[in-house]
């Protein structure tokens, strides 16, 4: 009796099931399949930039000479020119000839486009009786629709259920790696296949708690994976690899485009470990397996440290232009950015290489409820660096910038431009309690501070700054005057 597989018309996309299974037939009747049931081992290297090293070994039973092997179950954003695939013994060597990748998935409007031209069968129930009647079609077109030639008409659109005689054999449910091999003996052992593939990517997310007193940080870290790739990774072993891995042609061009450069696979870290260094990288290995679904977003634990040491600066930063040109006023109402500091080192309870990531930061109000006041985002960060966190504006703490005066000393070509010009900041406080503000000024030129009424710090050969206690509703007023040379 012939396989059929029905085409339902009113629902565009569903297929007829026979007895609770799928009737179709194998796409090649020949072939050696192997699919996540042969698994022993799965591990997966991701990387930063949308990119991930897949290694699935499987356990095959392989015959004597050429077999076609449908390594199904694969990334359908695999890049194929990538793939290697190798025995992990030396019971019974094993070369593969050729591969193909077959990603033209079976699907209602693929499988009618694959029988254009071909003889379907068109199924059509009386709307009284129930009575089905079937009769010989043959697909003249599936572009934008369906156009049939019936016995004595062409008719556009599905006049009843379409049944399809057979799966054409490049037409596959699933993508599938199909390996032509040929092997010097019948025997079964493990193999593996690695590749590179798109689809999968990792970011680190950072969730910090401020103490009441604003002096130290209880901070969580969160490795975040995505799994666009087409696949699900059953109880795969994640590492994760942080740092800018240089690429030869970008990760996202089409699938079906091959690439020009292959490139070099590189080999996970043994267990073990939960971060180490890995050439100028660093790798983490997640401490268990996990399964990442097809389409799914998983958060996994990455750290936790508290009690980390912070300081919190208000900082006022001015610009360069000013010192060149008569100005007046500069600014008012200018608000004091707010940055939060904290060392990564073992001392401050933290020391790891931190992924780059985002810093979102809590802080408990009088009632014990946490409020967000700020998010930064960090680069890739060593152990023993600072981190330097920018929250926000301070909505109590401002200032007023004026240029008191400005002098034109001589000017008639480069180097030989020099203004003298004295500025007045004054900086306000409206809290119930003194700050300690930071004012930095960009000074160009060969310059020379003059005169000023707080003692300041030559932070490099064009930056400057004071710091300035300014009383509980209060101010405090700082003024400089200084000379430049273009």
């Amino acid at each position: 009796m012939q396989k059929t597989i029905p085409f339902l018309a009113p629902l565009w996309g569903v297929l007829l099931f026979a007895g609770g299974h799928l009737a179709m037939s194998d796409p090649l009747q020949e072939e050696l399949r192997s699919t996540q049931e042969d698994q022993t081992s799965l591990a997966i290297t991701i990387f930063n930039d949308n990119l991930a090293l897949v290694k699935d070994r499987r356990r095959i039973a392989l015959p004597e000479g050429v077999v076609d092997l449908a390594f199904r179950d694969v990334s359908a954003r695999i890049q194929p020119e990538t793939a290697i695939f190798r025995a992990l013994s030396d019971q019974s060597p094993v070369r593969v000839l050729e591969q193909n990748f077959d990603f033209d998935l079976l699907t209602p409007g693929n499988l009618l486009k694959k029988y254009v031209g071909r003889k379907v069968q068109v199924v059509q129930t009386h709307p009284t009786t129930g009575e089905e009647t079937m009769r010989d079609a043959q697909v003249l077109s599936a572009a934008q629709g369906v156009v049939l030639r019936l016995e004595d008409h062409i008719e556009t659109g599905v006049p009843g259920r379409i049944v399809f005689p057979d799966v054409p054999p490049n037409l596959r449910d699933r993508p599938t790696l199909v390996m032509q091999l040929e092997s010097a003996q019948a025997a079964t052992q493990e193999f593996e296949l690695a590749y590179l593939t798109g689809g999968l990517s990792w970011k680190a997310d950072y969730v910090g708690e401020l103490s009441q007193d604003e002096e130290f940080l209880d901070l969580a870290g969160w490795v975040t994976l995505h799994n666009t790739s087409g696949t699900s990774y059953p109880r795969a072993r994640l590492q994760l690899i942080a740092g800018d891995v240089n690429r030869v042609v970008p990760a996202e061009l089409p699938m079906m485009e091959m690439r020009k450069a292959r490139r070099a696979m590189l080999a996970a870290a043994p267990e073990p470990v939960s971060e180490e260094a890995l050439f100028e990288y660093h790798l983490y290995t997640l401490p268990r397996p996990t399964t990442l679904a097809d389409n799914q977003t998983k958060q996994v634990a990455l750290l936790q440290a508290q009690s980390i040491p912070v300081r919190k600066e208000l900082l006022l930063e001015g610009s360069e232009y000013y010192y060149r040109r008569k100005q007046g006023e500069i600014g008012t109402k200018m608000q004091a950015m707010v940055f939060l500091e904290f060392e990564n080192r073992e001392v401050a309870n933290l020391g790891l290489p931190l992924p780059k990531g985002i810093v979102r930061i809590y802080k408990n109000d009088s009632a014990g409820n946490a409020q967000f006041i700020g998010e930064d985002r960090i680069d890739h960060t060593p152990k023993n660096e600072k981190v330097r966190l920018k929250l926000g504006e301070a909505f109590d703490v401002t200032a007023d910038r004026v240029q008191t005066d400005f002098k034109k000393l001589s000017g008639f070509g480069p180097w030989q431009y020099q203004f003298e010009s004295a500025y007045r900041i004054t900086v306000k406080n409206g809290k119930p309690e003194s700050v300690t503000v930071k004012v930095r000024e960009p000074i160009p030129g060969d310059w020379k501070m003059l005169r000023t009424s707080h003692p300041y710090e030559k932070e490099s050969s064009d930056r400057v700054s004071w710091i300035l206690r300014v009383p509980p509703e209060g101010k405090t007023i700082l003024t400089y005057r200084v000379r430049v040379r273009f």
